[in-house]
């Protein structure tokens, strides 16, 4: 079960493992781009290539989509970001139970942002952790681990392609320690745990008022979506790959110098100097082409 592209390593592991799918269960076809046409989910495009069963129920907790999973009879259900609540009714049907694997190092970050929020909190290190599911959310038994650092400027998105392969790496350990007998489940310390709730457009509005490596941490964190922004005169303008520097006495949200190599920004401790800019209804541009067709003169207040 699975549904974007942070799925497709681990489906893709389970094919070159020679592990025996009998269905894949993802979310239905939804419309994407401009114009709206149904699209398919990534997961969904991998398995109709291999000649895999393919099922999107809207509810996999409607009574006769258990009984259809029933009838499969899996002996072991791998899930990874699906989008939907596995109801007790389906974990309950494998007899080696229903494999999770979780884009943090659990107890921390349980929940539906895990990469944003540890990128957006500054964290150093964080990794990809299988879990034995249970009815909480991420809540089960823990399983395999694996770590990794963060880069100082490494975004959401950077961290997501990079977790998405070592949740791979992941699931074959367990497979292979499923088969040799050896997992030993970790419960997991509900004391040391905390959530990363879903990622919305208003959580990136930049509060000048804090420091800057706070902004910058919010910036590469909310990179590429929902995307971190202020306002000029007005516009809303997106702000990309920014560096956090020592202060500067202006105002927060001041602009303190614009040039090719970017815009520095007074923030409430420090500066942030942004290389990448972007306007309603136009493209991200590096510092040097946005100023070529917008001047961004010193002293102008971002923000008000």
């Amino acid at each position: 079960m699975g549904t974007p592209d942070f799925a497709l390593h681990t489906l893709q592991g389970l094919l070159d493992f020679g592990v025996d799918l009998c269905a894949v269960y993802t979310q239905p076809d939804r419309p994407r781009g401009r114009g709206k046409k149904l699209a398919p989910p990534p997961v969904k495009e991998l398995a109709v290539q291999h000649g895999i069963p393919v099922y999107q129920p809207l509810k996999l907790r409607d009574p006769a989509v258990v009984e259809e999973i029933k009838s499969l009879a899996p002996d072991l259900i791998v899930v990874v970001a699906y989008g939907q609540i596995l109801p007790k009714s389906v974990l309950d049907i494998p007899r080696y139970g229903c494999i999770n694997v979780h884009a943090s190092l659990l107890p921390r970050y349980r929940g539906a942002a895990p990469i944003n929020k540890a990128v957006v909190d500054g964290e150093q290190v964080t990794g990809v952790t299988t879990m034995l599911m249970d009815v909480g959310l991420d809540t089960g038994d823990m399983l395999v681990k694996r770590a990794t650092e963060i880069g100082a400027e490494e975004t959401a998105g950077e961290l997501h392609d990079r977790l998405a392969l070592l949740g791979r790496e992941a699931m074959e350990e367990t497979l292979q320690r499923l088969c040799e007998e050896t997992l030993r489940p970790e419960p997991q310390d509900d004391a040391l745990s905390c959530y990363a709730a879903m990622m919305k457009k208003e959580d990136g509005r930049i509060d000048w008022q804090k420091n800057a490596l706070t902004i910058h941490n919010l910036v590469r964190g909310l990179t590429p979506w929902p995307g971190a922004y202020t306002t000029l005169q007005g516009e809303t303008l997106k702000i990309g790959s920014t560096v956090p520097e020592n202060g500067d006495d202006a105002d927060p949200g001041t602009i303190v110098a614009a040039g090719p190599e970017g815009v520095r920004i007074a923030c409430g401790d420090g500066t942030l100097l942004v290389r990448e800019l972007q306007l309603p209804g136009k493209k991200r541009l590096s510092a040097a082409d946005f100023l070529r067709g917008r001047a961004l003169l010193p002293g102008t207040i971002l923000g008000e």
